[in-house]
């Protein structure tokens, strides 16, 4: 399944901007404004909003399903039957209009979601995290229980291609100092080529742990690795198919679990704001924090 979801999305982002630009070009040429117009309302509005999202990497989260891209799509293939019925239309149009908004359901109902993801059986509140090594930004081998050894918030992302990944980081980043001050380790940990965690360390300068997670090894151990979970072709930028599933954990002054969020849509990701609270709850940090 997560093959086929590799597949489908590099494809998918072909597809729109086919529909996009061959509905652009029609409508320049002088084709039906209503038909072309219709085809572009099932393409072009989530090809924006995942440009924006490449582009600026200025959006940690997202909606779960995008409904008001969802109606436009709607609204879309109405436009273009009405126009292909009702005025004679290029068939061309409505057919385009079906397949964008079909591939737009598929991305965000099938595509962006891990199929109710269960949590991992491997982390269990008030339990020590499976043993695991990794690489931090300067090559040094560090343990799992080195990253716990005081209160952690580990964040485990796929890597620095995902632009969600990168916003979360860059959120968090702009209220380092609040956390690092109330003596909380902040670990970022990526099963990405090593030399893209050094970029990382160096682009934000900030008191974090950067972590690379040679072979996947630490997400193995934790139960949330995914296989086949890289988009297809970006294997050309040195990642490996097999990736981690979206993960925040969070441990204690004894370094036991006592929170995590497993998302079941990778565009799904908590604010920071919520570790905070959570640190409060377990009395972890001041509430005045």
């Amino acid at each position: 399944m997560n093959l086929l979801k590799s597949i489908f999305i590099s494809n998918y982002m072909t597809l729109m901007m086919a529909i996009a630009g061959y509905a652009g070009w029609m409508l320049y040429q002088g084709g039906n404004p209503i038909a072309w117009s219709g085809a572009i309302l099932t393409a072009g509005p989530l090809l924006m909003v995942i440009t924006r999202l490449m582009l600026f990497k200025n959006v940690a989260r997202t909606s779960a399903h995008f409904p008001f891209i969802n109606f436009l799509g709607a609204v879309g293939v109405g436009l273009a039957v009405w126009a292909w019925y009702g005025q004679g239309a290029s068939a061309i149009a409505p057919a385009l209009a079906l397949a964008g908004w079909f591939g737009f359901l598929l991305y965000a109902y099938w595509f962006s979601t891990y199929g109710g993801r269960q949590p991992s059986a491997k982390l269990k509140i008030g339990s020590t995290l499976p043993g695991f090594t990794v690489r931090n930004a300067s090559g040094a081998t560090v343990t799992s229980a080195q990253l716990t050894d005081k209160p952690a918030i580990l964040i485990f992302f796929r890597g620095n291609w995902c632009p969600l990944c990168m916003a979360q980081i860059k959120e968090l980043a702009s209220r380092y100092r609040d956390i690092s001050a109330l003596g909380v380790r902040i670990a970022l940990i990526s099963p990405q080529p090593h030399s893209n965690t050094e970029a990382l360390a160096k682009k934000f300068g900030v008191e974090f742990d950067f972590i690379t997670d040679e072979g996947n090894a630490a997400a193995r151990a934790l139960g949330i690795a995914q296989a086949h979970g890289l988009p297809m072709g970006m294997q050309m930028m040195g990642y490996d198919s097999e990736t981690v599933l979206p993960t925040v954990i969070i441990t204690g002054n004894n370094g036991k679990v006592i929170w995590t969020h497993e998302t079941d849509n990778y565009r799904i990701r908590p604010e920071p704001d919520v570790y905070l609270e959570v640190l409060r709850r377990n009395r972890i940090v001041p509430d005045a924090a």
